[in-house]
């Protein structure tokens, strides 16, 4: 039995406390949060665990093996140290640090403690990005040609890192899961259109040595919430559409193709149209899947999917990314 310690007790914490809770090999045995408020929520939820205010307490528990960290990016570098020093095996929550030194900093430590480090990338959990891959693996779409992605929402707006940092690095953790070949060079543009300095509208562009290319729209001023994803094959279109639990992939038989005549107008592509085809989905949460896969990794010795070396590749794009946007869309070789 792995006994779990969780830092953080918000909306996300309270989704991974229930989850560590179900799962038949962790035990919680520890909650932490700085609002007395969130402590009393989670001891009356979970009447057996022990609370805590200050996490530096809780991770030097004898009686906790693991630590899922669920806080602002800029106190998480700091937690997750010290937890693999003192050998707790640690779940963050996206993107897990600030600066790819931080990241490689806590690779080595892991490494050298031989302990699991997991970031939270809970899509790669989900049913509908698994699909989607083995859909890629299957060469079902073909050649591909772009990836597009819209994930645009009105607020909520934070304090602690701009749009590209908070909406951008789920995007980032999925086409890194799906796409083999690695980016070679990032642009962005983006703007602030509120006093904090922290742009609230990000437009990326991530270019790969293949002649494959990714488009990102990440926005937090935008009417409703919109989470669509368009992946475009020389045989097959793919449309994720997030939200639409009852379609939530479609595939569109749709291609284009370019007969050899040597009359001009013949040259142009053609468009070739079937019926849209509907996979169905497993229902089971992500969280719950991604939780299961952290264990198993602690328990016989595994990488992680969403290892700290997938972390390191996202945060060098983020860094990547934020260059770009500081200096007007200059493109940004990675």
């Amino acid at each position: 039995m792995i006994n779990v310690g969780v830092i953080g007790y918000g909306y996300w914490g309270r989704n991974i406390v229930r989850n560590f809770f179900e799962n038949k090999d962790t035990k919680i045995t520890a909650v932490c949060d700085t609002e007395l408020d969130a402590l009393r929520l989670a001891q009356d939820k979970y009447p057996s665990i022990n609370i805590f205010s200050d996490a530096y307490t809780m991770i030097n528990s004898s009686n906790i093996d693991a630590v899922a960290i669920v806080t602002p990016m800029s106190t998480q570098f700091e937690l997750i140290k010290y937890s693999l020093k003192n050998k707790k095996h640690v779940f963050v929550e996206k993107p897990f640090v600030s600066t790819s030194q931080q990241a490689e900093c806590l690779i080595e430590v892991s490494e050298k403690n031989q302990l699991t480090m997991m970031i939270d990338y809970t899509f790669l959990f989900s049913n509908a990005v698994r699909k989607i891959k083995e859909l890629i693996d299957r060469n079902m779409l073909g050649e591909l040609h772009y990836f597009d992605s819209v994930r645009i929402n009105f607020g909520p707006f934070r304090h602690d890192c701009n749009v590209v940092w908070d909406l951008a690095t789920h995007d980032f953790s999925i086409i890194d899961y799906l796409i083999e070949e690695k980016p070679i060079a990032i642009t962005t543009v983006g703007k602030s259109l509120f006093c904090n300095k922290l742009e609230d509208i990000g437009y990326i562009t991530v270019y790969f040595s293949n002649n494959f290319i990714a488009h990102f729209h990440v926005n937090w001023i935008y009417p409703f919430k919109v989470r669509i994803t368009s992946i475009v094959g020389d045989k097959k279109m793919l449309v994720w559409n997030d939200l639409n639990s009852s379609e939530n992939i479609k595939v569109y038989n749709k291609r284009a193709i370019i007969k050899k005549d040597r009359n001009l107008y013949k040259l142009l592509p053609e468009c070739h149209s079937d019926n849209a085809w509907i996979p169905k989905l497993e229902q089971k949460e992500a969280l719950k899947t991604e939780i299961e896969h952290f264990v198993d990794c602690i328990l016989n010795n595994k990488t992680p999917l969403s290892s700290g070396y997938m972390g390191l590749r996202i945060i060098k794009m983020l860094e990547a990314a934020n260059k770009s946007l500081k200096n007007k869309g200059r493109i940004i070789e990675l």
